[in-house]
């Protein structure tokens, strides 16, 4: 499985809201803005994400969204389940007609890869990524969008 864009942009818009919060809702365009990413796809990724019961919006003047609890009961999987689905890294065989060496290395391989991929993900909090964020080899550096070389 590839991350998408919406679950790249996603993970660092929800790590931008966390450590910019100030007690109010922080606004969308304020995120977009920093994160040099249109305020309409943001909208649509934060709109999953509210679905999905990791974000709550305040609608109004000094509207916006905040984190719908700490930020170290949000894994990086959910984040990325719920904007990306179920991470597997292989189709199921489409043609249905698996043999003994294809269930072979799916048992051994790829369900071994998902497992670990899951448990890493499981393990890793939003609150590790601000963590990591606030580093001191990154101090006053704000999250800022990846520059495509």
């Amino acid at each position: 499985m590839k991350i998408s864009t919406k679950g790249r942009y996603g993970l660092r818009a929800l790590v931008d809201l966390a450590v910019n919060v100030s007690g109010q809702p922080v606004p969308l365009t304020a995120i977009a803005a920093r994160q040099r990413v249109s305020v309409n796809y943001l909208e649509q990724v934060f709109g999953q994400l509210r679905r999905g019961g990791i974000l709550q919006s305040t609608k109004g003047a000094g509207g916006g969204y905040s984190l719908s609890r700490d930020p170290s009961c949000i894994t990086v999987r959910e984040i990325l389940e719920v904007l990306e689905g179920p991470f597997c890294i292989t189709d199921a065989d489409r043609d249905g007609r698996e043999d003994k060496i294809s269930r072979a290395v799916r048992a051994l391989l790829w369900e071994e890869i998902d497992r670990r991929t899951a448990c890493l993900l499981e393990e890793k909090t939003l609150n590790d990524l601000i963590k990591k964020e606030a580093d001191p080899d990154n101090a006053g550096k704000q999250v800022h969008a990846e520059t495509d070389a």
